[in-house]
């Protein structure tokens, strides 16, 4: 089955095992856009061990109260490493704001970072450094060779599951038993 362009936006990549690529080995990407220039993901279970939001808003020299400033952050993924993006639920109305589905956002302006900085953000978010690309047709040929599995995103998952537990999560949503996921490709 052909993958049109756009056809994954808003769905969770789920990688296979035995796509050993350090920077998306057991992932769960949420794909933010997806057209014929490419596609564009958030990695949602990876997390810096050390970096808090604390450090992010004091570099960018954010006012921000204690209650914000152990928030965790995520490495979004291996392409702008230095860039920060939000993907979150409601409100919608930031600066920079694409939406994903009609819950679910991607933003990547000061305006967002601020109100969250003062806990008047959004409820639910997900900060990352980088993000994960695709040129065109990539994504695609990436599927056919069996390194994702593909699923709806669903934000209980992106948003109330704690980080270690994502991939598992969101391989049984689809009704697979992750441990007997084999890192051997075929086509039926």
């Amino acid at each position: 089955m052909e993958t049109m362009a756009g056809e994954l936006k808003g769905h969770f990549l789920m990688a296979m095992p035995g796509l050993l690529d350090p920077n998306f080995n057991q992932t769960v990407t949420v794909i933010c856009e997806h057209n014929q220039e490419g596609a564009i993901g958030l990695v949602i279970n990876r997390s810096h061990s050390f970096l808090t939001c604390e450090e992010i808003f004091r570099e960018l020299k954010i006012e921000y109260i204690p209650a914000a400033s152990s928030f965790p952050v995520h490495i979004g993924g291996p392409v702008h490493t230095g860039e920060i993006f939000m993907l979150h639920g409601p409100p919608f109305s930031w600066d920079a704001c694409l939406m994903i589905s009609p819950t679910l956002a991607m933003s990547n302006s000061r305006d967002i970072l601020e109100a969250i900085a003062m806990r008047r953000g959004p409820q639910d978010f997900i900060l990352c450094l980088g993000c994960a690309g695709w040129g065109p047709g990539q994504l695609e040929a990436e599927i056919r060779e069996n390194a994702w599995l593909t699923f709806p995103a669903q934000e209980e998952i992106i948003f109330g599951r704690p980080i270690e537990s994502r991939w598992e999560e969101a391989v049984k949503r689809l009704g697979i038993d992750p441990s007997l996921l084999s890192s051997a490709a075929g086509n039926a």
